[in-house]
């Protein structure tokens, strides 16, 4: 960060929406102004007085609602971690306030609304980052500088229940991650757009989709299948990926990175990359291991807490005016992929009786 706030100051910010996850930020905003950084935490907004009670111990002032913090407390930022059906209502009082915005993903329950954020973020010159944490995944950053032309992903997101986020479903809640990530990977922003969704999904322990299975396809030829499922027994964040005599093992989890290269005359010799790759072990067991015409190794990653890179990030484009790391737009392009998939699911299961 090479720049502060108006007059030299630190850039004051506030969170709003402090349950289990808003905490999360209140305790790296403060973990920041106590290494250094050039940042003030200076609000708490929740309009659960518990939540507030649970967040006094940052010390900061506490309001049940933007407008009473807005009329007490001076400020140049906020995170906005209230529940997605809230998110454009949020952002509509916080920007038009002169507030630059780290707004939880996904950006909105709609596109309708989410181009409303973006519209208003674009009218006032204000910064709107989406907090797509995963972008900010350590193992992820080191993967971009090893990418040429991966052509299919296999993705699985899997979480035990917990009755946190069930304002959306399973695609919004916990397959957006990969969405982003994957869209952003293969250049979806750059005239390879999405050209198939199949999906297939199911409620089970909600009233909304709890586990889906999607395969997509781009307009150059990659395919990606996810899955994402809120009623696992076990928790799995784990990406594979293949390019040419490549496969690449992501977990985001461990922020591991496996490599596999492959020669062009063993690869010629192999029943298929993908059916062997599906033995491999995992990326934190191996070191540099040639094996059967395979290379494998472990790509170096420097461990990071992605919500403090993330936070980071944003706090750093607040403060020189710069494109944020995840701009509103991608925001958008994650919601309308996944608003897209929820139809294919909702169109599925009507042709299935489900």
């Amino acid at each position: 960060m090479t720049t502060l706030g108006e007059g030299g100051r630190p850039l004051r910010v506030a969170v709003v929406g402090v349950g289990a996850f808003g905490r999360n930020h209140l305790r790296v905003y403060r973990e920041l102004e106590q290494a250094g950084f050039p940042v003030r935490l200076a609000a708490a907004v929740d309009c659960d007085g518990d939540a507030l009670a649970a967040a006094a111990k940052y010390g900061v002032p506490g309001f049940r609602t933007m407008e009473d913090c807005l009329a007490a407390v001076g400020l140049d930022a906020a995170s906005l971690c209230v529940p997605t059906v809230v998110h454009a209502e949020g952002a509509r009082t916080l920007l038009a306030a002169g507030i630059d915005l780290l707004i939880e993903k996904p950006l909105a329950p709609s596109l309708a609304e989410a181009d409303d954020i973006v519209r208003l973020a674009c009218e006032l010159g204000r910064v709107v980052q989406v907090g797509h944490l995963e972008r900010f995944n350590p193992a992820v950053r080191a993967v971009r500088a090893l990418l040429d032309r991966p052509m299919f992903f296999e993705v699985h997101r899997l979480s035990v229940f917990t009755p946190r986020s069930l304002d959306v479903d399973v695609v919004l809640d916990l397959m957006i991650h990969d969405l982003d990530i994957v869209m952003s990977l293969v250049g979806a922003g750059a005239g390879n757009a999405v050209r198939e969704v199949r999906a297939v999904g199911l409620p089970v322990l909600s009233g909304k989709v709890d586990i889906a299975n999607v395969r997509l396809e781009f307009e150059n030829g990659c395919v990606a299948n996810f899955t994402a499922s809120r009623v696992s027994t076990e928790r799995v964040r784990k990406m594979r990926f293949f390019q040419t005599h490549q496969y690449l093992s992501l977990d985001f989890a461990r922020q591991d990175l496996l490599l596999i290269d492959v020669s062009a005359a063993a690869g010629k010799g192999q029943a298929g990359l993908a059916s062997a790759g599906a033995a491999l072990p995992d990326a934190a067991a191996l070191g540099e291991h040639p094996t059967a015409g395979l290379s494998l190794r472990k790509i170096p990653v420097e461990a990071g807490e992605p919500l403090r890179l993330e936070i980071t990030a944003f706090l750093d484009a607040a403060r020189t005016r710069a494109q944020p790391e995840v701009t509103v737009e991608d925001g958008r392009a994650a919601l309308a992929l996944a608003l897209e998939i929820n139809a294919a699911i909702a169109s599925h299961a009507r042709r299935t009786g489900l």
